[in-house]
């Protein structure tokens, strides 16, 4: 029988590489979005049934497009993970606003474009799954973390209320919160006080965070479950991880 489309934005490294592995390794058709294509294409994945395109999540109209691209050769999107994000941590005293707007637009209005391509056919077939990517930043707060912690707040709440809003469809919406883990994400920091002192924590850790894959064991989990099943929120952490 063949599978649905399983659409993951962010795909091209930490969390939504490790993803696209699992579901590729089942055979799923999949959409693998993200700004760096090359990237996507240089996994290690079966490119037979999987289609890639460069965009941008902040764009609706292209986000749309590249889903319904796909939709015309896999079938209707039963899941999409809404895995791209950025975090720039900075103090809120001297941060760029630049940096605040990058992370708003990206982690919570991202989520919502990316939920509005898929949620109508969703709720007409009363069959999907979104799972949205926060992070323990979106349950407690983190020092150096202000406008973070207030996009991945958002991403906690709005899950939430559209949760709500399409139970009765019998359509799922779940949260990941992962703490933190070995991704690209602190690449982009230009704060260097904030990123030694981030630095120092994890050190604390004993220098190693989480393993990228343990999260998508537990996508994979969440979707594995019957469609009447919701795990709503999930909360991963490496054990040492003390905040």
């Amino acid at each position: 029988m063949k599978k649905p489309l399983v659409v993951i934005t962010g795909a091209s490294s930490g969390f939504g590489a490790e993803i696209a592995k699992l579901f590729n390794q089942e055979d799923y058709p999949m959409l693998l979005l993200g700004r760096r294509t090359e990237k996507i294409k240089g996994l290690p994945l079966n490119f037979d049934d999987s289609f890639v395109d460069s965009v941008d999540v902040t764009d609706i109209d292209a986000l749309k497009a590249s889903i319904k691209k796909a939709e015309a050769i896999y079938g209707p999107t039963d899941l999409l993970v809404n895995n791209a994000g950025v975090m720039l941590l900075g103090n809120v005293q001297n941060q760029p606003a630049t940096e605040w707007k990058t992370m708003l637009d990206t982690n919570v209005l991202g989520v919502l474009n990316g939920m509005q391509a898929v949620l109508s056919e969703m709720m007409e077939r009363k069959h999907g799954t979104i799972i949205n990517m926060s992070s323990l930043a979106g349950r407690k707060t983190f020092t150096n973390h202000a406008a973070y912690v207030a996009s991945k707040f958002g991403v906690h709440g709005l899950s939430e209320t559209i949760r709500e809003e399409v139970s009765s469809y019998n359509v799922r919406v779940s949260l990941v919160a992962p703490g933190a883990a070995e991704t690209e994400l602190l690449t982009h920091v230009t704060d260097q006080h904030a990123l030694s002192d981030y630095q120092a924590w994890k050190d604390s850790m004993g220098g190693i965070t989480l393993d990228p894959a343990r999260v998508a064991q537990t996508v994979k989990f969440i979707y594995d479950m019957p469609q009447e099943v919701n795990i709503r929120e999930i909360d991963i952490a490496a054990t040492r991880q003390d905040g």
